[in-house]
């Protein structure tokens, strides 16, 4: 009798161990793509305070380009509000739509060629490039970690313990827009 009680004891206790280490390594997960979404949000932040910057250096040079500065300034503001509502899905919309602005930007440039050789419109564009490697790495790195998040919450044994436990799927950080994934055309 005491055998059989040593062995119900002794599967208890491995089945307590194991919830604990599901847990563990589920909170573990959970902290690690909110510390990644976290590097996303500083460096949007950065974005947009570099953006006022380079709108002015550029106004500058081509005030009769109003409309292009409008969409960015808009863009901006759109993608702002979405990072200050907290909706993952909404803010990735309003930063794609925001890149695609940008690059009508850095565009005049192109028309401008005081502009282009500019040293302050250079260390702009200089920094918002810098700064848009930074939150693509940023990207990649919070879509790794909700891969290993969403991962986890699927595979057995986790997947049990994970939704009693109130843990949840987290959506990837994607393109929403079809024409920024297709190559670019160079033609000369």
């Amino acid at each position: 009798m005491t055998t059989f009680l040593w062995i119900v004891l002794a599967v208890i206790a491995v089945l307590i161990l194991a919830a604990i280490v599901i847990y563990n390594s589920l909170i573990r997960l959970k902290l690690r793509v909110d510390e990644a979404w976290s590097d996303i949000d500083v460096q949007l932040k950065r974005r947009h305070d570099l953006i006022p910057n380079l709108v002015e250096t550029v106004k500058g040079y081509a005030a009769h380009e109003q409309g292009t500065f409008d969409k960015v300034i808009k863009a901006r503001n759109q993608a702002m509000q979405a990072q200050a509502g907290g909706d993952n899905k909404a803010l990735a919309e309003a930063e794609n739509m925001l890149s695609g602005t940008l690059k009508s930007l850095f565009a005049l440039s192109e028309a401008y060629p005081v502009l282009k050789a500019n040293q302050n419109f250079l260390e702009l564009q200089r920094e918002l490039t810098d700064t848009e490697d930074k939150v693509q790495a940023a990207r990649r790195f919070y879509n790794g970690n909700v891969r290993d998040l969403n991962t986890k919450l699927q595979v057995f044994p986790t997947n049990f313990m994970a939704g009693a436990l109130g843990f949840k799927e987290r959506e990837f950080f994607e393109v929403e827009n079809a024409a920024e994934r297709e190559a670019v055309n160079v033609k000369f």
